[in-house]
């Protein structure tokens, strides 16, 4: 046997022995650093990399969301079991403006209580909303009127709102489906503009667009349109403060864009959220009180 012959046998069972070592260190390697291997490569594979591009995991939690969840999460905001509010109330004419100053004792989306406290004229004016009836009283005539048909598509004190838009159910979701349509900056603040179409017919805005604030889940601005997709009002929202664990919109504008004026202003001056109230309050004997 020649001398290369086994000098090549020799190498072979070199690398043999290599070989062996190799696979047996693997095995000996703990099983918790074969899994973060593993992971890591994982990560790396370009086909894992697609695979997360199309899966949340990765993705802003913003994109996480559908305009259903969005929406249900602004309805949360700013609903409660009851809520007292004191607000005014200012409706800029085509020449002059009127401020009106008013209590709202409100029981979930069914109940409703309204009293003018100012100006004195209007004085001891009362609203009463009860499911889906509502009742006016004047003091004027000390009568008390109940609200329908065409007279909801009335003004309220002269102002940008119809009795129709006291009527609406304020739980957005129950009424209508929203999707995503843009993601933008208003007055400095990334928001969703989500679009709202109505479930059912028999609405007073067939579709709406809100511009819906990232972080506090609140619609900085609305519009509302007809069926045939005309623009009928706009809102404005602003100075948006935290009551209670919630963000509340203490100021806005409400514009009827078919009307004369630079719109209706509304502040609040004070709101409690799940504050007692007694049941009295939303009977049609207290508007005559």
């Amino acid at each position: 046997m020649s001398r290369k012959f086994i000098k090549k046998v020799k190498l072979i069972e070199k690398a043999k022995s290599i070989k062996r070592t190799a696979i047996n260190s693997i095995f000996l390697i703990k099983p918790g650093l074969i899994l973060w291997l593993s992971l890591l490569y994982l990560t790396l594979s370009p086909f894992f990399l697609v695979f997360l591009g199309h899966h949340c995991w990765g993705l802003p939690l913003e994109k996480q969301l559908s305009g259903e969840i969005i929406l249900q999460r602004l309805d949360a905001n700013l609903t409660s079991d009851n809520k007292i509010i004191q607000a005014t109330m200012t409706v800029h004419g085509r020449r002059t403006s009127r401020t009106f100053r008013m209590k709202s004792w409100i029981q979930g989306t069914e109940k409703a209580f309204t009293e003018y406290l100012d100006p004195p004229r209007e004085r001891g004016t009362k609203m009463l909303k009860i499911e889906d009836k509502l009742w006016l009283y004047s003091p004027d005539t000390d009568r008390i009127i109940m609200i329908s048909g065409h007279m909801l598509r009335q003004s309220v004190m002269g102002s940008d709102l119809s009795y129709e838009d006291l009527m609406e159910d304020p739980v957005l979701h129950n009424l209508y489906t929203a999707e995503i349509i843009e993601d933008t900056i208003y007055e400095n603040q990334p928001c969703w503009v989500l679009k709202l179409t109505a479930k059912k017919q028999d609405v007073a805005y067939h579709e709406k667009k809100l511009w819906v604030d990232k972080e506090k889940y609140i619609a900085l601005y609305e519009e509302w349109y007809a069926k045939g997709g005309k623009l009928l009002k706009t809102i404005i929202r602003q100075r948006v403060e935290k009551i209670n664990n919630r963000w509340v919109p203490m100021e806005g504008i409400f514009k009827d864009v078919l009307k004369e004026g630079s719109g209706t202003e509304f502040k609040i001056e004070e709101i409690t959220f799940n504050a007692s109230i007694p049941e009295y309050i939303f009977s049609k004997a207290n508007l005559r009180r």
